[in-house]
């Protein structure tokens, strides 16, 4: 009794649920192998891909909770990914930045990241992944708006 319903498995949503549900699991698994959590990723990427921010900034183009981001950055700032210092234009705001160690650690869980996608991905050949990589990015977009992501 393991075979889901056909209702079910008609439903687009349905399948994109499931598959990210494994997505997810299997990522959050090996960042926790590391000490590292999805958000840990998140923030990492964010000052790889788009320089310093403040933890303000932070918090709106990721779309956490600033007192969350707050928790973040400590944690990240105990493991030594990260620097913290007082905002020079404005003394109130404090600037994080992504230091040596923390470009290492993003390195290796992207990497990690990569491998598991090839793995789930592994029944699609290299223009089906594209395809796939292509639809979903217009389905972010349509859902959350902003710029493409192209990097695939």
């Amino acid at each position: 009794m393991t075979e889901t319903p056909p209702t079910l498995t008609a439903l687009t949503a349905y399948l994109l649920s499931r598959t990210g549900k494994a997505a997810r699991e299997r990522v959050t698994a090996r960042l926790a192998s590391e000490g590292m959590r999805m958000w840990h990723m998140a923030v990492l990427a964010a000052l790889a891909d788009f320089g310093p921010h403040s933890q303000r900034e932070l918090s709106a183009r990721l779309n956490i909770d600033p007192s969350d981001v707050t928790k973040v950055l400590d944690e990240l700032a105990a493991l030594g990914r990260i620097e913290r210092a007082p905002d020079p234009g404005d003394r109130r705001r404090r600037v994080v930045t992504l230091n040596d160690e923390g470009a290492a650690a993003l390195r290796r869980l992207d990497a990690q990241a990569r491998a598991i996608q090839d793995d789930l991905l592994a029944p699609l050949d290299p223009a089906e992944r594209r395809q796939l990589h292509d639809m979903l990015t217009r389905l972010f977009v349509h859902l959350y708006g902003g710029e493409r992501e192209n990097r695939g």
